[in-house]
């Protein structure tokens, strides 16, 4: 019976659309994290009688036909880019970027990786780096006898010194933008990478066109909505149901038909 197996393949979409949400759920309070769905699309049909087929020898047509539907899979995984809500830390090296843009970290193998979440920190050097200890590209260090560290939105970072009536420049905040955020390859840890769908960076200080700005002392936080996740998880879970009903319903009647004798 072709229920059973239909069936079948729509619980195992409606657990992959579960783990989706729980993972969106989890995330809820990680920095710069975006939200994903999951999105179905139907399997192959069976076709039983041809849609326009002529019925007759008179060319009498059949309008509809008959075809018979196999399931769903999973299509695709989106992630949903929106800006997340700006929260301030008062944290001088915390940034939230407003607008479009990722920040470039230089992973330990030399490749670069882009992060939305901004709650950087200075290392034992200085120099800027992430919740890993990863630096921050291009690399900016903080004079060890720095008073006040200031960031404007364009993404400049000047630090004051004693004995100097006005701030240096010790460095300058780039920012990546991708035709395709949606295609970045997530690597954990906050971090991206970049792949064929997500297309190569273009870089840009914050503020130039089509960049957004950053924001010192503020992070992003998750673009989650913890009201339409669970709305998702209840009509996950009453799909996953109505689909195991169906697994019920079509071994009910296969038991009745080989219960028929003779």
């Amino acid at each position: 019976m072709q229920a059973l197996r239909t069936a079948a393949t729509g619980m195992a979409a409606q657990q992959l659309n579960v783990e989706v949400i729980s993972n969106n759920i989890a995330n809820m309070n990680t920095v710069g994290f975006k939200r994903q769905r999951a999105e179905f699309e139907d399997l192959l049909y069976q076709t039983l009688q041809q849609a326009g087929a002529q019925s007759s020898d008179q060319g009498n047509v059949v309008p509809t036909g008959v075809q018979i539907g196999a399931g769903v899979r999973a299509g695709s995984v989106y992630r949903i880019t929106t800006q997340g809500t700006l929260t301030q830390t008062g944290n001088a090296f915390d940034l939230a970027i407003n607008g479009p843009g990722y920040f470039q970290v230089l992973l330990p193998d030399g490749e670069t990786a882009y992060t939305r979440a901004g709650n950087f920190s200075v290392n034992d050097q200085g120099q800027m780096v992430t919740a890993d200890g990863y630096l921050v590209q291009p690399s900016i260090a903080v004079p060890p006898n720095a008073t006040q560290v200031t960031i404007s939105q364009q993404g400049q970072v000047e630090a004051a010194v004693p004995g100097q009536n006005a701030p240096q420049v010790v460095g300058q905040i780039v920012l990546a933008t991708f035709v395709n955020q949606a295609g970045l390859e997530a690597q954990g840890s906050n971090l991206f990478m970049e792949s064929a769908a997500s297309g190569p960076p273009v870089t840009g200080n914050p503020g130039s066109p089509g960049v957004g700005v950053t924001d010192q002392g503020y992070v992003e936080a998750s673009n989650v909505d913890p009201v339409s996740e669970i709305t998702a998880l209840i009509v996950a879970q009453r799909a996953y149901e109505m689909n195991s009903k169906v697994v019920t319903t079509a071994d009910q009647m296969l038991q009745t038909a080989s219960s028929v004798k003779s």
